[in-house]
């Protein structure tokens, strides 16, 4: 039994090796599909290591984002996010509140006095003719002091290797299910995901203490889709809800993948999968001087492929009165909670 990743109030977030699903014997494979079914039932999250996103890429990832996010404001918005069916593009600091709320005026009067401290750039799968993403121009003046000139083959690249992790993900779930492993390929075989690059810029100390209402980098959430692959920095300021209502940090640990589930597998499993809430905060490191120093974070946002219509999973229920959500079509889902984001 390998430690866990985060254990604190009762949350209890599972450091699993990823590899013995993808490449070990049929025992372990098995084990190691119920850990990350049982990490999504009680935690809603888990960490997992040896995944096939290597350090070198993982890297490489990070630092063109980086570069992407020391371009001038203007050239950014040339690129900006414009509606919910696309959902490509950037977004300015504040453009963006995470949060439960439902009410578009409540979310306004958040977003207006504790906006979140962030920019980002959403990514989607390359080739969608309808809503094509927004590349930098890597041929500027701009652009070439930056250094992004193979930005958009890179993002292009880990798309795609994110995407495999999420089929693997939800082969995974379907084995711990006691489903064929193959029951949700179909589901997940267009690649209807979002990769997102964050930026959270400086931020000086006080800030976090100026606000009546708690200031944060990121307000508290679920996630909308599936599942979420995180990739972290080494900052911090993640943290989880327990079950008991406490926030609780979920630590960067080197080299895993922090994968949460998200509000329509919570929806599709019939509630027996959990979408827990979470947030970004101040660091719980104090910085040296006055300023927190940036933190960067990858997101990858996974989905059924927009078509598809999601019914309560074989086995999550044992009558027809039983299943807790009428059917529903996943893109008309997700641009239902995004358009109340932005």
């Amino acid at each position: 039994m390998e430690k866990a990743a985060v254990a604190d109030d009762g949350l209890l977030i599972p450091l699993i090796d990823l590899s013995k699903f993808l490449s070990g014997t049929e025992e372990q494979r098995v084990e190691t599909a119920k850990a990350i079914l049982h990490g999504f039932q009680t935690a809603g999250f888990v960490y997992l290591k040896n995944t096939p996103i290597d350090p070198a890429t993982r890297k490489h990832v990070f630092d063109m984002s980086a570069r992407f996010f020391t371009l001038p404001y203007e050239d950014k918005l040339k690129v900006g996010w414009t509606t919910p069916e696309a959902n490509r593009g950037y977004s300015a600091p504040g453009r963006e509140k995470v949060t439960q709320l439902k009410n578009l005026e409540d979310v306004a009067k958040l977003k207006e006095s504790v906006p979140d401290m962030k920019e980002s750039i959403e990514i989607g799968r390359e080739g969608e003719p309808k809503y094509p993403n927004q590349w930098p121009d890597e041929t500027t003046a701009a652009a070439q002091e930056s250094e992004i000139a193979g930005f958009k083959a890179t993002m292009v690249d880990f798309h795609d290797k994110c995407k495999a992790v999420h089929v693997e993900v939800m082969r995974a779930i379907a084995v711990g299910m006691g489903l064929g492993e193959r029951h949700f390929d179909d589901y997940v075989d267009v690649g209807d995901n979002t990769l997102r690059l964050l930026h959270y810029p400086p931020v000086a100390r006080d800030v976090f203490r100026s606000s009546k209402v708690a200031q944060v980098r990121a307000g508290e959430h679920s996630d909308y889709g599936s599942i979420t692959l995180l990739f972290q920095d080494s900052r911090g300021g993640l943290q989880v809800k327990s079950p008991n209502g406490k926030f609780v940090d979920a630590t960067p640990i080197d080299d895993t993948i922090v994968v949460n589930a998200g509000d329509l597998l919570e929806r599709w499993s019939n509630d027996t999968i959990k979408s827990t809430i979470h947030r970004v905060v101040e660091p719980p490191a104090p910085p040296a001087g006055e300023t927190y120093p940036p933190r960067y974070s990858v997101a990858y946002f996974c989905n059924p492929n927009f078509k598809s219509h999601i019914e309560a999973i074989p086995g999550t229920y044992a009558t027809e009165s039983e299943k807790k959500y009428e059917g529903i079509n996943t893109g008309k889902y997700l641009v239902q909670r995004l358009a109340a984001t932005y």
